[in-house]
């Protein structure tokens, strides 16, 4: 039986690209490609309703422009469809995107960059329900695990991610649904973990470490 998939991707020569790949496959069917997370959603509904159901697995991207991001798409994708499993296909290993992922609910967290045979693999792992990394990943989240201290949690990524647009902590907490005394807690203790006192200090060193884009 093959592993029927839905890509998500809004660029459509790397949905072309990476559908050749998995159709050269024999274990493998691309049941639909879609370009943004609504659309993902629209259709993966529709495919719940048909005879054969939904897929066993959507690759999702991360950044898909406008409307809801890949984390957020594969947040309510799982929650509507928990038995469809989702694999982070992406260019971005950025701690934030990393974890906010597989929070989400994402089995695995693969890089588009992998070698075919790494990522049609991962495709047969995460079909399953078991967990699969990149290399790349699985470094990021042991240094997370090791240095516990310094790790930005979900929240504090978030808003970093906001600052970074240029928005103030009261757009910050508007955005997240927070208080502004919730965001300026948030920001004393990611200043702590970072070793600054400023938030141009903050976001340097975050990506500098590659904690946020």
């Amino acid at each position: 039986m093959s592993i029927r998939v839905m890509m998500v991707d809004d660029h459509p020569v790397v949905r072309a690209g990476l559908r050749a790949l998995l159709e050269a496959d024999e274990r493998v069917e691309v049941v639909a490609e879609v370009d943004s997370g609504e659309a993902a959603l629209a259709r993966l509904d529709e495919l719940a309703a048909t005879p054969d159901g939904a897929p066993d697995l959507v690759l999702m991207d991360l950044n898909l422009g406008v409307g809801p991001d890949g984390i957020e798409t594969t947040r309510r994708l799982r929650a509507a469809h928990p038995a469809v499993q989702v694999l982070a296909v992406t260019t971005f290993d950025d701690e934030a995107d990393i974890v906010g992922a597989l929070e989400a609910g994402a089995t695995g967290y693969v890089l588009k960059d992998s070698p075919t045979e790494a990522l049609l693999a991962a495709v047969q792992e995460a079909a399953a329900g078991r967990s699969v990394l990149s290399p790349e990943v699985q470094q990021r989240l042991i240094a997370r695990m090791t240095s516990p201290g310094t790790a930005l949690s979900a929240r504090e990524a978030e808003i970093l991610e906001a600052l970074a647009t240029g928005a103030t902590n009261r757009e910050v907490a508007k955005a997240l649904f927070i208080s502004e005394s919730t965001v300026k807690t948030h920001l004393v203790h990611l200043y702590d973990k970072l070793g600054v006192d400023s938030r141009t200090a903050a976001l340097r060193v975050a990506r500098e470490r590659r904690l946020i884009r």
